[in-house]
């Protein structure tokens, strides 16, 4: 269970110096510092990293490379937890003793649409729906332009399948495109519905 320095202050109060206590069971491996001031017991298991994302940094939620992956849209496996954050204009990542978590800026407009609760080992968390992360994506890729540039990033570059492309919900992705601001976006339903006369 996180908890925060606060808490452990109050937790170790019998001691004569509870900060150094504290800085013993961190040295000593008995309890996990995620970031400053957050904490989590080595001994307890089944931690979420899912669910820590959203603490160690926030308000965010899942996406992008991670994302993606979750909704089996790209064959890699992405270890690192990757997070949609607004209002910061300023990327951030987090290395810990638990995992890493990369956060990338995103429009505020974007932010509340497309995004579904879920729940792992007890916590819950906040994931893009696959059009979502596919548009996030997006949305900091740079230097494509063109509907043939962009069938190549997603079919060759990215490795996505034909059929799970086509899948995607259309009126969703034409919900959200608009709102990113940026020509790409706005390529990807004109490619989505060349794709499918084709087909």
């Amino acid at each position: 269970m996180l908890k925060d320095h606060m808490t452990l202050m109050h937790e170790l109060r019998a001691y004569a110096s509870p900060k150094a206590r504290l800085t013993r069971m961190i040295k000593s491996g008995e309890v996990v510092q995620v970031r400053r001031g957050l904490f989590v017991d080595r001994k307890e298991t089944g931690h979420s990293l899912k669910s820590l994302a959203s603490v160690i940094y926030g308000p965010s939620y899942i996406s992008f490379e991670y994302a993606l992956a979750h909704h089996g849209l790209i064959p890699e496996r992405v270890r690192a937890i990757t997070s949609a954050t607004y209002h910061k204009n300023k990327n951030r990542r987090f290395h810990t003793p638990l995992g890493d978590f990369y956060y990338y800026y995103l429009p505020a407009a974007v932010f509340p649409y497309g995004v579904a609760l879920g729940s792992e080992e007890g916590g819950s968390y906040l994931m893009a729906t696959p059009e979502k992360a596919l548009c996030d994506t997006l949305y900091k890729t740079r230097d494509v332009t063109g509907l043939k540039a962009l069938g190549a990033l997603l079919r060759e570059d990215w490795r996505m399948e034909r059929e799970a492309l086509l899948s995607l919900d259309r009126a969703d992705i034409l919900f959200l495109a608009p709102l990113y601001g940026k020509p790409l976006l706005r390529l990807l339903p004109k490619w989505l519905e060349k794709e499918s006369r084709d087909a």
